[in-house]
């Protein structure tokens, strides 16, 4: 139904996948509310699906180079100590049985982008 922002990641033939399920915009805001529409600028970019309509990312994407694109990259933007890192559970994904309830989601702190906040694993 919607597109969502995975990364892969890891040595060939063995790679791991990282969902993006959430961005705080810090540029190009005009243009993500032209995409989305009249709401809140934390919903803009608060979901898989969200993020993917206001950064206008689709099927054309995929196979893009993170490192030496031109379309996409990753910055540098925020450098996070580990106390602004929350980790909690999956969402989404009770078909994964004993797997979903595994400490593979990361967010940062109070940041209000993010979407479906959880209670953190303590």
């Amino acid at each position: 139904m919607y597109y969502q922002l995975n990364f892969t990641l890891g040595p060939v033939d063995h790679p791991h996948v990282l969902l993006i399920r959430a961005i705080e915009p810090v540029a190009g805001v005009d243009l993500m509310r032209d995409r989305r529409g009249s709401m809140k600028d934390t919903n803009l970019t608060s979901g898989p699906g969200k993020l993917c309509i206001a950064f206008g990312i689709d099927r054309s994407f995929n196979g893009e180079d993170l490192v030496e694109g031109s379309r996409m990259w990753v910055e540098d933007h925020h450098p996070f100590s580990d106390d602004e890192i929350a980790i909690g559970k999956r969402i989404g994904i009770d078909y994964a049985g004993g797997d979903a309830d595994l400490p593979w989601r990361f967010w940062a702190k109070g940041n209000p982008y993010v979407s479906k906040p959880r209670v953190p694993i303590e």
